[in-house]
């Protein structure tokens, strides 16, 4: 009885909120990071990426892309948010605003022929746009630990239990990456050692934004048991979280995860299971939804 009062209000609750309700600004800020990417592919098909003395606009390719689909995945999730009126507008402008700043000092540089990030004999407007642009990459850390604590307050919870719980295993992700991107800054470069490369923690940790939500979104259409559903949540996001901290200290030890190593297989061994949960879900998942329609099916007839 218990069981089936709690997947009523769940049912109810998915109907009352949307994902990207209220985010088109986002949402259409997102996109045009994904229209840069494409403007920058198109310049690297052509011209290659190097752009003299230290720019590269292949860098801007890969940062426009990973920003906009960032802020697409964000714009998704905030309606699940704790967040009031004000608190999601004060978060959604000033974010824009800041991934417009980032838009321009990321490829304006590049294709200036300036690292926007380490300016080397820059002119003064040079060094400006990179000082500001170090502000803005910290302005953008704050402003995002601003709405993921919102996912950790009890009623949240309550609302859309699994979904939730998918979103907080993500943010907990995003804050690696977050701390990865200040480690290239102090390391002044992405290469730790030989043959390190802080650029997979940094990526990879925004990934389960897309990949923990989406785990969580399919388990409640399967027709698991609370604690299975639960259960498979966990599951994903501590392997996957396991495998983000074991790249951390591949990388620290000047390490490649692409070397045979006890540790790059502890990698590999992570993320695997973090991906057959999901698959395992989402089979659980399309077979709830084919009986679904075979019921439905021998009803209308």
């Amino acid at each position: 009885m218990k069981e089936a009062t709690i997947r009523s209000a769940v049912e109810q609750n998915k109907s009352a909120v949307k994902f990207f309700e209220g985010e088109k600004w986002l949402v259409f800020t997102g996109l045009l990071g994904v229209l840069l990417a494409g403007v920058c592919a198109v310049w690297v098909l052509m011209y290659g990426g190097p752009v003299a003395p230290d720019g590269n606009v292949s860098h801007a390719l890969s940062f426009n892309a990973a920003l906009g689909i960032f802020l697409l995945s964000t714009a998704a999730i905030t309606s699940f948010s704790d967040l009031g009126a004000k608190g999601r507008a004060f978060f959604r402008w000033s974010y824009i605003l800041l991934a417009l700043y980032s838009y321009f000092a990321e490829t304006v540089q590049n294709f200036r022929g300036v690292n926007p990030r380490f300016v080397k004999d820059g002119t003064p407007f040079d060094v400006s746009v990179g000082f500001i642009f170090a502000f803005v990459a910290l302005l953008l850390i704050l402003s995002y630990l601003f709405l993921a604590i919102q996912y950790f307050r009890r009623n949240v919870h309550m609302l859309r239990p699994e979904l939730v719980r998918g979103i907080r295993y993500a943010m907990i992700a995003v804050l690696f990456s977050f701390a990865a991107g200040i480690w290239i800054s102090v390391n002044q470069g992405r290469i730790v050692g030989l043959h390190g490369n802080i650029i997979w923690l940094h990526g990879l940790g925004f990934h389960a934004l897309q990949a923990m939500p989406v785990i969580a979104w399919l388990t409640e259409r399967t027709s698991l048991t609370t604690r299975a559903r639960s259960r498979s949540i966990h599951i994903a996001g501590i392997f996957y979280l396991l495998g983000l901290l074991a790249i951390g200290w591949q990388t620290y030890l000047g390490h490649s995860i692409f070397e045979w190593s006890a540790m790059s297989i502890l990698v590999y061994g992570c993320f695997i299971i973090s991906l057959a949960t999901g698959l395992l879900v989402l089979q659980k998942a399309a077979g709830t939804l084919f009986v679904k329609k075979g019921s439905a099916s021998r009803i209308s007839r």
